[in-house]
Formats: C-alpha cells, structure tokens, sequence
C-alpha cells in the first residue's frame, strides 16, 4: 500500500474514530435530556433546548462526516483490474452505501423537521 493509501485511510479511520465519540455524546445529550424531562421540579425549558440544539447540531455533523465518508468510499475503485467476484462484491458494498446515505438523507429531512419545530 502506497504512504498516500495508508494516510486516507488513517484520516478516514480519525474522522470515523471521531463519529463514535459524538455518537457518545448524544446518548449523554438524550441522558441528560431525559434527566431534565424527569426533574421533580418542573423542567427548565432553557436547559432542555439547549440539550436539544446540541442532540441536533451533533446529529447533523455526524450525518455530514458519514456521508463524505461513504461518498469517498464509493469513489474508490481498489479492484478496477482484478477479477470478476473481487469486481462484483466491491459494486454491491457501493450499493449498500448509497442505500445508506438515502437513508441518512431521510434521517436530515426528519432533522429538519424537527429543528422547524422547535
């Protein structure tokens, strides 16, 4: 593997390693959220948004890295001279991304629904 392969790849392993921990942050976000919902004493609305705004600016940073991340992968074409199967699994991996990246177009929409809302 080239110095240049392995550099995109460390990159793009940081910027995955990166997703996780935001991933991280939102089961915290959606935890403290829940705690504010359930205070015994009527629950701050300020605290609450603010909960929220950062559960969607996170939401939608995730999302963006996700998508640069499987749209630079299915621009890769490691097995363009190597045989048939090698060929034919990597088209059907790109598939499953771009099914993947619908999906994360349909989770934005929902996003900024919910970000209109509120």
């Amino acid at each position: 593997m080239s110095v240049l392969g392995s550099q995109g790849q460390s990159s793009s392993l940081q910027r995955l390693h990166y997703v996780e921990k935001r991933i991280v942050r939102l089961l915290e976000l959606a935890g403290l959220a829940m705690d504010e919902l359930g205070n015994a004493s009527a629950p701050k609305t300020e605290v609450l948004a603010l909960h929220c705004r950062e559960f969607m600016m996170a939401i939608k940073e995730i999302q963006t890295t996700l998508r640069e991340e499987i749209k630079g992968t299915c621009e890769y074409r490691p097995f363009e001279k190597c045989d048939y199967n090698s060929r034919i699994s990597n088209e059907i991996c790109c598939k499953k991304l771009e099914h993947i990246m619908e999906q994360l177009d349909a989770m934005q929409q929902n996003i900024d629904q919910c970000s209109n809302s509120i």
